[in-house]
């Protein structure tokens, strides 16, 4: 059958839109402005900061543990974000305590600065502080709240989102989504908003995976572990 130089014009398009959708998903991902911040093999573009917890990567994912006396981990990026959207997975121990900084810094020597024009505070070198997603198994449900760490503290906890403390996964994969724009900071957990705040304190900063302190393993054994996978960002 011989086809009409019209009705080649009229396929063409849905071709072009067949090819599109059978393209590899990083690849879509990539025209789409996502970038992938995990290679899912090696730790290239990490770097850990504040204390010992030990990160490695296994089966597609950065995994953190637990250690005996030392301060809260942060496994970092080395580049900082401004206005983004950020997307990962998670999945942690029912015991553990963990987050996801964002906007958040690091002094290379002790510094005291203030903050909010009045709270004075010494940050000792090293030691990561900003904007945190917590991720919170306990049966405080405040997975997705976004907390200051080392700084002011619950800038938007889940009291009143029950829907939002009612969408965590215990035990499984989670899905972690968080929007900054401007002052403007949105997050949710498995689609189901959670916070939604303005504050401009620090409006650049680095992203990073945390692994909570647990003193001496008197009162929680050492060993427990978090998993992150499939963690990209769209710069805005």
């Amino acid at each position: 059958m011989k086809t009409s130089p019209r009705g080649v014009r009229r396929f063409l398009p849905l071709l072009a839109l067949c090819g599109a959708f059978f393209l590899p998903a990083s690849l879509r991902a990539a025209e789409a402005g996502w970038v992938s911040l995990f290679n899912g093999k090696t730790l290239d573009g990490w770097e850990q900061h504040s204390g010992k917890a030990l990160y490695r990567v296994e089966d597609g994912a950065i995994v953190g543990k637990t250690v005996i006396n030392t301060e809260n981990s942060f496994l970092c990026t080395t580049k900082t974000y401004g206005d983004f959207i950020l997307e990962f997975e998670f999945k942690v121990a029912p015991e553990m305590n963990s987050g996801v900084q964002f906007r958040s810094e690091y002094y290379t020597k002790e510094t005291e600065t203030v903050i909010n024009g009045t709270k004075k505070r010494k940050f000792p070198a090293d030691r990561v502080f900003g904007y945190q997603y917590e991720i919170d198994p306990s049966p405080r449900a405040y997975t997705g709240g976004v907390y200051d760490e080392a700084r002011r503290g619950w800038l938007a906890d889940l009291k009143e989102n029950k829907a939002a403390q009612q969408a965590f996964k215990k035990g499984d994969w989670n899905l972690a989504r968080i929007e900054c724009r401007g002052d403007h900071i949105q997050t949710w957990v498995n689609g189901v908003k959670a916070a939604d705040l303005k504050d401009s304190l620090t409006l650049r900063g680095l992203i990073a995976l945390q692994v909570h302190q647990i003193g001496d393993g008197t009162k929680k054994a050492p060993g427990e572990e978090i998993r992150w996978r499939n963690i990209r960002i769209k710069e805005l």
